[in-house]
């Protein structure tokens, strides 16, 4: 099937098998391998994307559900000049990260939860980034990240 997409502002059109999961058409067909692969279960939101501005798990949708559709990934979410956007940012000054498996899933789940929902106390941002598991961090630096980042973003 032939789908059609904005990926990180660039118009993409391409022949893709029906079958194929979109995290797999990201990664293998347009080498954006920001995009993790974690669990092929939409359970640790290594995958996370945007979907037509929301965050999305890559790896529970198949490549033709997003046709017509904008995508941004990670390698599409800083400034074309290649600066890093304020949640980026905001991850390494407070070291939201450690071996950075999960980062660029936590980073775009991170930009969704404080543009879309009301994320003023910790325990807010806690319960918004569930969906996204961390191994490495006791996840208080990937707390304050997103507060820092919220701020940067003027939001």
């Amino acid at each position: 099937m032939k789908i059609q997409l904005t990926v990180n502002g660039r118009a993409v059109s391409r022949d893709v098998s029906p079958d194929t999961l979109l995290v797999q058409w990201l990664r293998e067909d347009l080498a954006l391998t920001g995009t993790h692969v974690g669990c092929d279960t939409a359970q640790c939101g290594a995958c996370t994307i945007h979907l037509n501005g929301r965050a999305v798990k890559a790896c529970s949708l198949l490549a033709v559900q997003a046709d017509g559709s904008t995508v941004t990934t990670i390698e599409g979410l800083g400034g074309a000049d290649g600066s890093l956007h304020p949640m980026q940012a905001a991850f390494k000054e407070c070291h939201g990260l450690q071996c950075g498996f999960c980062t660029p899933g936590m980073v775009m789940s991170a930009v969704d939860l404080v543009q879309h929902h009301d994320c003023g106390s910790e325990a807010a941002i806690r319960e918004g980034l569930e969906g996204n598991m961390c191994r490495c961090t006791g996840y208080q630096n990937i707390v304050r990240a997103v507060q820092v980042g919220k701020t940067a973003m003027g939001v």
